[in-house]
């Protein structure tokens, strides 16, 4: 069985990934470009990162019986696998508790000052100069914009703030357990302090926050993206922090990654940003639980069974 990891990884984080297979697998890590398309030719299962797998890359994969993503699968052309009768599936929740810490830390972050107050420390400042304004948790609205498995971790967390929940998920099924209010999208974008997105990035949630949403928030929302940098027009969101239409945003996604040295995201002072690094639980490209996940679900193809949190059905 080989196996083919692409994206970006240093050599620890390599070491530590082919460590973790089985020793009769033949796993291959590698970045993106020539190398890849090597590999791909006699693949059985692949790991995208920071890659389309689409009509082009399938053409080459003659042997690929898999295509394993983390919880996002936006990169995978998903009816083109099932065409040419190879699974996809995804890890859905895998990844929920780190992703929803840090959805806190970034908001404790915001209302706290804290990367000014360690800034103003570190600059060895006059602390009887200090102009600083912090807020309480409790008592304030955090809207979350779809409430699968991340979504109710960030739930469950801000209970514990005394914070009120309000959520909207486009599925209709969707039930809450009673401390989250589930309501519409223009009530959540009008009453809700703090605004977080928890939906997959697709056609209906493509650019689904742009102008006309960040105008429906409060002007002191602070507006949170840990899902996916395409269901935000950055445009829209960069001219709403300047312009005053909401107070700030912590960001962990970008339309663009790695995002530009260039982006004016990065002279922002009321915006926090991490590198897309929500998802990890110890701060590595290696994520134990996922990857548990992802050799079940190999060993599961070996065997002849369908894959668990599949994408797509086989005939």
């Amino acid at each position: 069985m080989k196996i083919l990891i692409v994206g970006y990884f240093n050599e620890t984080s390599k070491s530590n990934i082919t460590r973790y297979f089985p020793q009769d697998w033949n796993v291959v890590v590698v970045p993106p470009g020539q190398e890849m398309l090597h590999h791909i030719e006699d693949c059985q299962v692949i790991i995208p990162e920071h890659i389309k797998v689409d009509h082009s890359l399938l053409s080459i994969a003659k042997k690929l019986k898999l295509v394993q993503t983390g919880a996002g699968f936006d990169n995978v052309d998903v009816p083109a696998c099932t065409q040419l009768g190879i699974w996809v599936a995804n890890a859905a929740g895998v990844n929920a508790q780190a992703v929803a810490e840090h959805v806190m830390a970034l908001i404790l972050s915001y209302y706290k000052n804290i990367p000014f107050l360690d800034t103003f420390m570190k600059n060895k400042m006059d602390e009887s100069q200090l102009d600083y304004t912090g807020s309480e948790l409790e008592g304030k609205t955090i809207g979350i914009i779809g409430l699968g498995a991340i979504g109710k971790k960030v739930a469950a967390f801000c209970r514990v703030f005394d914070m009120n929940v309000l959520a909207y998920a486009r599925n209709a099924v969707v039930q809450s357990d009673g401390f989250v209010k589930m309501t519409d999208f223009d009530t959540l974008l009008s009453t809700s302090d703090i605004i977080s997105v928890h939906v997959p990035l697709n056609a209906q949630t493509k650019q689904l926050i742009n102008k006309a949403v960040f105008e429906k928030m409060k002007k002191s929302a602070l507006f949170i993206n840990t899902a996916r940098g395409g269901i935000v027009n950055e445009r829209d969101l960069i001219d709403a922090l300047k312009n005053g239409n909401i107070s700030g945003a912590c960001l962990d996604v970008f339309e663009s990654e790695p995002l530009p040295i260039d982006s004016e995201l990065r002279n922002l002072g009321n915006v926090i940003l991490t590198p897309h690094t929500a998802g990890m639980p110890d701060g590595r490209k290696f994520h134990k639980k996922r990857y548990d996940f992802f050799i079940n679900n190999i060993k599961r193809i070996e065997n002849g069974e369908e894959p668990e949190s599949k994408l797509n059905q086989l005939l």
